[in-house]
């Protein structure tokens, strides 16, 4: 959640509640979370539970940026421990697209919107 408010414009924690001692998550993790990612809101949570199944990029979130500055700026921190699936370049439907998995392995498809 920090890393995605820190990349994206006109984004913000908005609130968080955090597992308290007894209660089925560990102690300070987030039970749920709400943040605006470029002004729409989005929950996130610490799932105590082991799950057999992780992100995958056959769902990912695409984001048009206003500026080819802040897309290079996001592309990078996003790639930052993740995995490049497309880099930055023209591919025909956009000037200057790519597609990251970032370290925690949510996918981004990333756009300048010309």
């Amino acid at each position: 959640m920090d890393l995605y408010v820190s990349v994206f414009p006109d984004s913000a924690v908005v609130s968080v509640e955090r597992y308290a001692e007894g209660e089925h998550g560990p102690v300070g993790t987030i039970k749920v979370a709400v943040f605006a990612l470029c002004g729409r809101e989005v929950m996130c949570a610490d799932s105590p539970i082991e799950h057999d199944f992780s992100f995958t990029p056959s769902s990912s979130t695409f984001v048009d940026f206003d500026s080819l500055e802040a897309l290079e700026r996001a592309f990078g921190m996003l790639s930052e421990g993740g995995e490049v699936m497309m880099p930055l370049g023209e591919y025909g439907f956009s000037e200057r697209f790519g597609w990251v998995s970032d370290r925690f392995g949510v996918s981004w498809q990333l756009n300048v919107a010309f």
